[in-house]
């Protein structure tokens, strides 16, 4: 631990005060515990900081991840277009058998008109 020429001036002051109350001996140990307690503290918080490391891996990530979306984009794009063109030839395709219902309800109806007219 810290000895009494490595103390920083806070601890310099807290170990003179303490001395003069508890001992030199006494003051030591309790100024070695704060320091050693601070130290943890202060390590387990700077642990949880992001480091460039993880800052440039998430950046990794995300463009990663953007790169993706334009390719599914692109897909669903396509898709779009793929369905549309099914629509147009299933409308085309309805149209045409409702014409031919037409005609065939038109060439009834004259049928049973002339039927009757006779």
């Amino acid at each position: 631990m810290a000895k009494k020429n490595d103390m920083t001036v806070a601890t310099l002051d807290l170990f003179n005060i303490l001395r003069s109350k508890i001992g030199e001996r006494e003051a030591q140990t309790l100024v070695e515990f704060v320091e050693h307690k601070v130290t943890q503290q202060v390590e387990g918080e700077v642990s949880g900081l992001a480091t460039k490391d993880n800052i440039m891996s998430t950046n990794a990530d995300i463009n990663s991840a953007k790169a993706d979306i334009l390719t599914t984009k692109a897909d669903i794009i396509k898709e779009i277009g793929t369905l549309e063109v099914k629509i147009e030839k299933t409308k085309a395709e309805i149209i045409k058998w409702m014409f031919i219902f037409w005609a065939g309800q038109t060439g009834i109806m004259v049928a049973i008109l002339a039927l009757f007219q006779k």
